[in-house]
């Protein structure tokens, strides 16, 4: 089987630095109008995986994404926007990044080389098999993400990825891979652009299926968010408003005493 890294082709664009801004940015607007295409044709791969995480979240399991650079930055992105938007424990969903905290601002350089720092940074979370782990990587060539998907398969942990190029080694180390082939990038190798932004769908899409499938949302609306600012305490009054027809006065006077929309509904009595 031939492995193409097509995240590393060179651009369809050549002498950038001679285009006007209009040109540059409509010709990077044309790329990215690209992307969610190439996500639809990852779908089955996508509802595969979805279903594995939820089957294990339901029994107590976790969601871990581990990845380097852009990659471990956008699910440690997506990891830490569960616990406001859905109202779950910090545990629930993990982002690791190559090179720890300090590498969400600064690159690490060669932390993503590693063979073995992977693995011991799920350890460190007490991974077991009844959790998930999901490799991210564009490029599907990252040591750090590869050798820690190969420990998980040793240990019976699920295991998935979101990748860029078709037949990758980390496509091939995963249990259900999600390959999303978004072709060469309008700055030749610049993978935190498509590539990039169709990572950063899929996340959205496996985090938001698996929360509203754990009863996260009710109807349409974040029951379970985190009131911590104005905007939320807002959107939560008016979702009991709707929900329970009551007042402006009321809904907010329910969300003081009882601290979420799910539990105000709950306890709600005319």
């Amino acid at each position: 089987m031939t492995f193409t890294k097509t995240t590393e082709q060179d651009s369809k664009y050549n002498h950038l630095e001679m285009m006007s801004v209009s040109s540059l940015l409509r010709n990077i607007n044309y790329e990215d109008k690209t992307v969610p295409l190439a996500v639809s044709k990852s779908l089955p791969q996508i509802v595969k995986l979805t279903e594995q995480i939820i089957a294990k979240l339901k029994l107590g399991g976790r969601l871990f994404y581990i990845g380097a650079g852009t990659s471990g930055r956008l699910g440690i992105l997506d990891a830490s926007e569960c616990p406001p938007t859905f109202g779950v424990p910090h545990e629930l969903v993990v982002g690791i990044i190559a090179g720890g905290d300090y590498a969400i601002r600064k690159a690490v350089e060669f932390a993503e080389d590693s063979k073995t720092q992977g693995w011991l940074d799920l350890q460190d979370h007490t991974i077991s098999d009844k959790d998930v782990v999901i490799g991210i990587a564009a490029s599907g060539t990252t040591p750090y993400v590869i050798s820690a998907l190969e420990k998980c398969n040793e240990n019976n942990i699920i295991t998935g990825c979101i990748t860029c190029n078709k037949d990758s080694p980390l496509a091939n180390v995963s249990q259900f891979p999600v390959e999303v082939v978004v072709g060469s990038e309008f700055v030749t190798g610049s993978s935190r652009m498509k590539a990039g932004t169709a990572q950063k769908l899929v996340l959205n899409m496996i985090s938001t299926s698996t929360m509203i499938q754990l009863g996260k949302v009710k109807g349409n609306k974040m029951i379970d968010m985190q009131l911590s600012n104005n905007k939320l305490v807002d959107r939560g009054e008016k979702m009991l408003v709707q929900e329970l027809n009551i007042d402006q006065k009321e809904a907010s006077d329910l969300l003081q005493k009882f601290g979420s929309v799910r539990n105000a509904i709950q306890n709600y009595t005319k």
